[in-house]
C-alpha cells in the first residue's frame, strides 16, 4: 500500500507550524492538498500540494483519503461530518466539536462507514505527562491521592484571534482545558464528579481566560487550572502519593521547537535538558527525575497504522466525547456553583 493521501483543511499557525511538519515526516502519509480560502501560503514550503478554496471542492476532486481539520472550533462539526459522509478518514483538531452530542453523531457516521475518526490530542505525548505515566506505572509514589496540572501564562493584553472573540467554542477552557482534561482522562478514566470556576479576568475580555476545575476519581483529586495572568513561576505538574511527591516546572520542548520552524526529526527531538527535569521527593531522599522524550510524531504514525493496518486508535473518539462532557459539566458547575455528578 502506498502513502496515504492527506489534506489539511486550514493553514493557520497550528496547521503550518505543527500539523504540516508532522504529516510530512510521517513515513506513511503524504501531504497532497491544502484548503486555503484566499491564499496559497502552503505552497511556499510545499510547492507540490494542490490548493483548494473549500472543503467541498477538495472532496469533489477526491484528492485525499485522510482529511485533517484545523479550522476554528465552530466549523469542526460540519466539516468533519461532510468529510466522513464523503467516505474519508478524519482527524479533527481538539476538542473535536463544541458539543458532545455532535461528537457522538460523528462517531456514529464513522462506525457505520468503517472510517477512522480521531482527535489531535498531541499533549498526550508531552515529555512530562509521559514521565508521570512511567512514575505511576512503576508505583514510585505509592497510592496517589492528588494530581495537579497547570497551564499558566502571562498575557495581559487581549489577542486578535478567534479564541478571544465572541464566537462559539472560544475561550481557554475549550483550548488549554481540553488538553488538561484529556490528560486526566487518559490517566484515570471517567470522574465521579466535576466542580469548576471559570472566569473572564482581563479587562474587556469576552472569552473565558481562567479556569480551576476539580475532578474526583475515586480517592484521587485532580485539580486542573490555567490562567493568562500568572507571572510568577508555577509548577506544571504536582503529584502526591503515600510514598512521596513529584513536581515539574516548565513546558514540553516540542511546541517551542515547532514555532522556531524546526522539523520533528533527529535523535534529540523532544528531549529536555537535564536542568529542566522534575523532582522526585520520597520519604528519605530527593532527586531529579529524567523527563521522558516528548514525541508528537506518534500520533500521526498511529493514525496511518489505524487506516492501513486496522490498529487500535491511541486517541479514540469515545475519550474525546468524555472530555467534551466534562467541559459541559464544568460550565454547568460554574453556573450553578455546585458539584456536577458525572455518571459512569
Amino acid at each position: 500500500m502506498g502513502k496515504i493521501r492527506t489534506a489539511l483543511v486550514g493553514y493557520g499557525s497550528v496547521g503550518e507550524k505543527m500539523h504540516a511538519p508532522l504529516i510530512t515526516v510521517c513515513p506513511d502519509l503524504e501531504l497532497v492538498a491544502v484548503v486555503e480560502r484566499r491564499q496559497e501560503k502552503s505552497k511556499e514550503k510545499y510547492p507540490e500540494v494542490s490548493i483548494f478554496r473549500s472543503l467541498e471542492a477538495l472532496l469533489e476532486a477526491d484528492a485525499a483519503d485522510l482529511i485533517v481539520i484545523v479550522t476554528p472550533n465552530e466549523f469542526h462539526f460540519s466539516q468533519a461530518k461532510m468529510a466522513l459522509e464523503a467516505g474519508k478518514h478524519v482527524v479533527v483538531d481538539k476538542p473535536v466539536t463544541i458539543h458532545s452530542r455532535e461528537a457522538k453523531e460523528l462517531k456514529q457516521i464513522a462506525e457505520e462507514k468503517g472510517l477512522v475518526l480521531s482527535v489531535f490530542q498531541n499533549r498526550r505525548w508531552d515529555g512530562d505527562i509521559r514521565t508521570i505515566q512511567k512514575i505511576l506505572a512503576e508505583g514510585l509514589l505509592g497510592r496517589v491521592v492528588h494530581f495537579e496540572s497547570h497551564f499558566d501564562r502571562f498575557r495581559p493584553g487581549l489577542a486578535d484571534n478567534w479564541r478571544e472573540q465572541d464566537v462559539p467554542g472560544n475561550g481557554i477552557t475549550y483550548d488549554l482545558g481540553t488538553h488538561l482534561i484529556d490528560q486526566a482522562v487518559m490517566l484515570f478514566g471517567r470522574p465521579d464528579w466535576v466542580y469548576a470556576e471559570i472566569f473572564k479576568q482581563r479587562t474587556g475580555a469576552v472569552a473565558d481566560d481562567f479556569f480551576d476545575i476539580t475532578l474526583m476519581f475515586g480517592s484521587i483529586k485532580a485539580r486542573l487550572t490555567a490562567s493568562v495572568l500568572s507571572k510568577a513561576p508555577m509548577p506544571k505538574f504536582l503529584v502526591l502519593g503515600e510514598k512521596g511527591s513529584y513536581i515539574k516546572y516548565g513546558l514540553d520542548v516540542q511546541e517551542k521547537a515547532f514555532k522556531a520552524g524546526e522539523l520533528p526529526e533527529g535523535a534529540n527531538w523532544g528531549l529536555e535538558d537535564a536542568q529542566a527535569w522534575g523532582e522526585l521527593h520520597l520519604e528519605h531522599t530527593s532527586m531529579t527525575y529524567e523527563t521522558e522524550r516528548g514525541d508528537y510524531r506518534i500520533f500521526y504514525k498511529n493514525i496511518a497504522d489505524a487506516i492501513s493496518q486496522k490498529h487500535t486508535l491511541r486517541v479514540p473518539i469515545d475519550q474525546a466525547i468524555t472530555v467534551l462532557e466534562i467541559i459541559e459539566a464544568a460550565f454547568l458547575s460554574h453556573q450553578e456553583g455546585k458539584r456536577i455528578p458525572f455518571k459512569k
